[in-house]
């Protein structure tokens, strides 16, 4: 039986409780030369500063920056979704930034960035769920599964709250459940050389 590669084209990713360590073990692993532009949901107090950027902009080889309104997404830039607005991914590839109702108790919501990206970027799309304590990012998941892209879900085992995870381990056919400090390497392998199925 032949060997197929996928190669991707974005990746998303949602976080909740235990977000920060979480992201401190994945983010600074990648690679200098990772293309790959990362659009991250942490779960965060309404009224919460941009934090989040200025400490990964410290830690990690790649640009770091918080979503404006209408922002193209370039290659090898990671983005955080401000507090309290949920963040999108258009059709065209730009960012847009919403303060419509909450969704599972959550503005931003991991599943409206999810489906958002899903619809966007079809089968060239790759969602992981990190840490958390609720099912936020279930139906994201889902809906980029049912798109043909790749799903990794932290290890509950080494996660700070097991919940998240382990809803979208219950409820969605994920490809790989990986402990937390591999999934850094985990992502620059797929960058340097595709998924084989």
């Amino acid at each position: 039986m032949a060997v197929s590669k996928q190669s991707y084209d974005a990746i998303v990713i949602g976080v909740s409780a235990g977000g920060l360590v979480a992201l401190t073990e994945i983010l600074p692993k990648f690679d200098k030369d990772m293309t790959l532009p990362v659009m991250i949901v942490q779960h965060q107090h309404h009224d919460s500063d941009d934090f989040l950027v200025r400490y990964f902009d410290h830690l990690c080889r790649h640009s770091v920056r918080e979503v404006e309104d209408k922002m193209p997404v370039e290659s090898g830039t990671i983005y955080f979704a401000p507090a309290n607005y949920h963040l999108l991914v258009e059709p065209d590839k730009t960012l847009s930034l919403s303060t419509e109702a909450r969704v599972n108790y959550s503005r931003p919501s991991i599943d409206v960035l999810f489906e958002s990206a899903a619809d966007a970027y079809t089968d060239r799309l790759v969602g992981i769920i990190l840490t958390g304590a609720n099912s936020d990012g279930t139906h994201g998941a889902a809906r980029i599964k049912k798109l043909g892209g790749l799903i990794i879900v932290q290890d509950p085992e080494t996660a700070e709250a097991q919940a998240m995870p382990m809803s979208v381990i219950k409820h969605v056919q994920v490809d790989h459940i990986l402990p937390l400090n591999t999934i850094g390497d985990f992502i620059n392998r797929l960058n340097q050389e595709g998924y084989s199925f």
